[in-house]
């Protein structure tokens, strides 16, 4: 398939740049005590291969591994399907029918059929961390892809399955999520900036940026749902609330869980944080207080929720844990 270049979408001329970061409120607490995490759950699947990026698909989760993805299913000991891609990478999104997953290997995108299980279409559009360090994001009648390191939000239209804008986003944006009629990149800065890093806002009715915020150092996965956007900071462990409705930070947690790799979900009354150092944090956003922690750690992986449950991937022990929602 021929890749397909097309001009930058400039930055709008009115774009909010939040210097100042209006006044929010930092939340420091005990962290409450860590309950065995295979205590909690309802099934603790083994899963061979390097299971790590997770999506939703009804009560099922589809999940990134070695050469393919996979569809579990919690009362299920193996995968109920298979298909099969070289380096799948990355949170996947599911919209229009399909399956859409990052593939390492060549910079592309896969589309796969949800019905057949067939892939229809490869999109040669690069992607912008080619460790596989990113997500997409699906809304407004798109698929959204970082594209460049230097600064490229992709737009996919599933109608053509080709890339239909490329716009201009602040360098070193990886990680993409759709929520609140918007598309939302964080930008995680150099590795050796001393600073905030930031996210971006963006308009898909006119592929511009609208608002840039500070949030925390070297943000990477991003959230939208129980009524804000959370922002998982990895250079200093902290989770990042966004008001929508304002593009102003609202508030911050110090959760200590720094470090590379980690995720972060939305769902069931809850905001759900993936770490290394501490395995899995669960946020009442109506307080935006740490409500439960479950351990062990167990090394970098994802944490989805799926109809009533939360699901929780350890690749470096090639785990998977089904968790529910309510305790």
């Amino acid at each position: 398939m021929n890749r397909i270049f097309l001009p930058f979408v400039g930055l709008c001329a009115d774009i909010v740049t939040l210097l100042n970061t209006p006044c929010f409120s930092q939340h420091s607490q005990k962290m409450p005590a860590p309950t065995p995490i295979a205590k909690r759950a309802l099934a603790t699947l083994t899963i061979p291969g390097n299971a790590d990026f997770l999506v939703a698909d009804g009560d099922d989760v589809w999940v990134t591994n070695e050469g393919r993805v996979e569809k579990l299913r919690h009362d299920s000991p193996l995968p109920i399907a298979s298909v099969p891609v070289p380096e799948p990478s990355g949170a996947m999104s599911i919209a229009f029918g399909s399956l859409w997953v990052a593939n390492c290997r060549d910079s592309s995108v896969y589309r796969i059929n949800l019905t057949t299980l067939e892939v229809v279409s490869i999109i040669h559009t690069g992607l912008a961390d080619p460790e596989g360090e990113l997500s997409l994001a699906a809304g407004a009648g798109s698929v959204w892809v970082l594209t460049d390191k230097r600064g490229v939000l992709s737009r996919i239209s599933p109608k053509t399955n080709q890339v239909v804008a490329r716009i201009k986003v602040a360098p070193h944006s990886y990680a993409a999520v759709f929520g609140f009629k918007s598309v939302w990149v964080s930008n995680t800065g150099t590795a050796d900036a001393s600073g905030s890093g930031s996210v971006q806002r963006i308009d898909p009715t006119t592929n511009t940026v609208v608002a840039t915020i500070p949030v925390g150092k070297t943000p990477r996965f991003l959230a939208a749902g129980e009524g804000a956007v959370w922002v998982l900071n990895q250079g200093d462990g902290s989770v990042t609330r966004i008001n929508p409705r304002k593009n102003q930070v609202a508030a911050v947690l110090p959760l200590g869980m720094a470090g590379t790799g980690g995720d972060i979900a939305t769902g069931g009354h809850r905001v759900w944080v993936r770490g290394k150092n501490i395995l899995l944090a669960a946020i009442n956003p109506a307080t935006t207080r740490v409500v439960s922690v479950f351990g062990p750690p167990a090394g970098s992986g994802a944490v989805r929720v799926a109809g009533g449950r939360v699901w929780v991937t350890a690749h470096d022990i090639h785990t998977v844990w089904v968790l529910p929602i309510t305790p």
